[in-house]
């Protein structure tokens, strides 16, 4: 019993070295360390940094810097980078470009004015390690943005300049590290330097935005319903590309991020696949990361005289100053108020993902000494405080001022989205529920309800054991992109019926059903399940051959028959194709007449759609033809049509969805009917 006790203490000396209880003490720190921090109004980022702090080699001695450390550290670090790359909004970034330029010019180079003279005349330094702690003071991380999502000012026009400008300063930050860490270097920026350089980036440049693109949309179409080697595929592009920036004499971190960006328009925000990328990396490699920053930090240099709290009160202040000065400057630029200043402020003040990366870097190389590391991290900590506290202020101001327009909005919207997805083919229902997904209004509470209409004959009975068996199918499937989805079998004499009276009790306000597939296009088209709905309920009601459901798309077509302005659904259904080109990261092109182009833009403009939409007018459908051959299979092509006696109801109408699946056969065709 003796030698039981000491071989167990003897596992507990520190530091640890038992892989197994390393690895659970990882983990209790993951998951403890976010929830204990965040009652004290404190990052969860903080917390798991200052983790590390407690217990590193500096602090409580518990863990020492290993391989397998330094493995997950470096995954981690270009896992961060990778998702800021992912997540940005090049929607938005595209809409706003010229004033997301601007910003992010002023963002970039004013904290670089301000933290050069602080870290070479008043710190110091010499020029790399000023330049380079000037470079982090650019960058910014989008900390608070779940502030303003939560408030409903997302749309305002200083959160997309805010935003965009996040995809220049950082990348501009990162390639500058590269100079940086070149100019250490023996030879420094000689002719041969930049030669190497510039060659590097260029090809670097042809494989990532040319080559990767077009493997990616290879590999999802022919693997389409391997989910899992898709998140395969993706971490295998992820660090491929790390690798590749190596090879062209750039950070890692430059690949992970261009990986990002190369990756955001063919990975839908509200896919499985994205869920499946931030949970891993939130959950496991980006929390490795940070601990690991932590267990660098060495606190008692700050009480073992003034110099330390001198560089760690000059950063954070100059910090603040220059991303202040920077929102200052583009509020005079464009003529914004004083909160749309302070939630510019707000959103960019924020120091995190590059600045710990380009300092952990800096400090690697040699070029930053522990004065600036460990400045940086009290930095981290003082401006994620100071974003969350200005951006919640100031959004709760601006959401105050719009409380009389969402009113009317909300007004207009009394009864919540409820989808009602019927789904007469089991083996396509993962595309059908993926398509309902990407459509769904992400505000929306309410889950999708499948719907599962069994014959009521001899074999009912049966039919509703058989059809509930494979409700674990759809579920497992739902989860994988945190959906909730209701499940319904229900009986009735024949399919149409139940569709009908299931979305009348669930009170449906939009149906998505499959392409129908009898023969012959009157039955094919407007067969009698598709005529009952449409004769016996006032839904919005969405038809897709699921079969074509793709990640992978160039545009949307979208032909809109004249008067459809007129309905009473208008701003229902394009709100809709709104969602969809944002989710997909591409444009609309909408066919149309002249005056239902004016009434499009005009709704667009009014709603602040942020996807973009372009015109080609027509007055009549005879140019579907020229619309056919423009067309590539990745094109997605929606119609506008209507019920019968409707307003936008017309002759050409009737003979359209035939000559559009004969047209478009290889294309993800959807009829919407208002």
């Amino acid at each position: 019993m003796h030698e039981i006790i000491n071989q167990l203490l003897h596992e507990f000396d520190r530091p640890l070295k038992n892989p197994v209880l390393i690895f659970s003490l990882l983990l209790f720190i993951i998951l403890i360390a976010p929830i204990l921090f965040k009652r004290i109004r404190i990052p969860g980022i903080i917390g798991l940094i200052l983790s590390g702090v407690i217990v590193g080699p500096n602090g409580m001695n518990l863990l020492a810097k290993t391989d397998a450390i330094t493995l997950f550290s470096t995954i981690g670090l270009l896992y961060i980078m990778f998702i800021a790359g992912l997540e940005l909004d090049l929607a938005d970034f595209k809409r706003n470009k010229h004033k997301s330029i601007m910003f992010g010019f002023f963002t970039f180079i004013v904290p670089i004015l301000i933290g050069f003279p602080i870290c070479y005349n008043l710190l110091g330094y010499d020029f790399n390690a000023s330049f380079l702690t000037a470079s982090m003071f650019a960058t910014h991380t989008l900390v608070a943005y779940p502030i303003v999502s939560r408030l409903g000012i997302a749309k305002n026009e200083a959160v997309a300049v805010a935003v965009g400008g996040t995809i220049l300063t950082d990348t501009a930050v990162l390639l500058i590290l590269a100079v940086i860490k070149g100019n250490a270097q023996p030879g420094g920026l000689n002719f041969d330097f930049w030669m190497r350089l510039g060659i590097g980036l260029t090809l670097f440049s042809i494989v990532m935005f040319v080559v990767v693109p077009r493997v990616t949309k290879w590999f999802f179409r022919k693997l389409e319903s391997e989910k899992h080697s898709h998140y395969i595929f993706v971490l295998s592009i992820v660090f491929f590309s790390a690798f590749l920036a190596e090879i062209a004499g750039v950070e890692p971190i430059i690949g992970a991020f261009a990986a990002g960006l190369v990756l955001n328009p063919l990975i839908p925000h509200s896919s499985a696949l994205m869920n499946r990328i931030e949970y891993v990396g939130n959950a496991l490699f980006i929390p490795f990361f940070l601990i690991n920053v932590g267990m660098l930090v060495d606190l008692s240099i700050l009480f073992k005289g003034t110099d330390a709290l001198k560089v760690a009160g000059f950063l954070t202040v100059g910090a603040i100053a220059g991303k202040w000065l920077a929102a200052w400057f583009t509020q005079l630029a464009f003529k914004y108020s004083a909160l749309q200043r302070d939630i510019i402020v707000g959103l960019s003040s924020a120091h995190a993902a590059a600045t710990i990366a380009i300092i952990l870097i800096g400090f690697n190389m040699g070029i930053l000494d522990e004065y600036i590391l460990n400045g940086t991290i009290i930095l981290i900590l003082v401006t994620c405080l100071f974003a969350s506290f200005v951006t919640e202020k100031t959004a709760k101001k601006m959401a105050m001022l719009t409380r009389n327009e969402e009113s009317k909005s909300s007004a207009k919207q009394k009864v919540p989205e409820k989808i009602l997805l019927p789904v007469a083919n089991f083996f396509n229902f993962e595309k059908l529920l993926d398509f309902a997904i990407l459509v769904k209004d992400p505000k929306a509470k309410s889950p999708i309800t499948m719907l599962s209409v069994v014959s009521n004959d001899i074999d009912a009975e049966a039919n509703i054991a058989d059809a509930r068996k494979k409700i674990d199918s759809v579920m497992l499937h739902a989860s994988a992109s945190e959906t909730k989805v209701d499940f319904i079998t229900t009986i009735d004499f024949n399919a149409g019926s139940g569709i009908t009276r299931t979305s009348k009790e669930v009170m449906a306000s939009l149906i998505i059903m499959g392409w129908p597939t009898k023969k012959g296009f009157i039955d094919k088209l407007m067969g009698e399940v598709l005529e009952q709905v449409l004769e016996n309920t006032d839904k919005l009601i969405f038809i897709t051959n699921s079969e074509k459901v793709s990640m992978s798309y160039k545009s949307i077509r979208l032909i809109v028959p004249s008067l459809s302005e007129l309905e009473a659904n208008f701003y229902g259904w394009l709100k809709k194709v709104n969602k969809l080109a944002m989710e997909l990261s591409i444009s609309v092109t909408v066919c149309c007449s002249e005056k239902t182009a004016e009434a499009i833009d005009m709704k667009a403009k009014k709603n602040n759609f942020q996807a973009k939409f372009i015109y080609n007018t027509m007055d009549t459908f005879e140019s579907l033809e020229t619309i056919a051959k423009e067309c590539s299979a990745e094109d997605m092509i929606m119609l506008i049509s209507a019920r019968h006696g409707a307003v936008s109801d017309n002759k050409e109408l009737g003979s359209l969805p035939q000559r559009m699946e004969n047209m478009f056969d290889q294309n993800h065709r959807i009829i919407i009917i208002p």
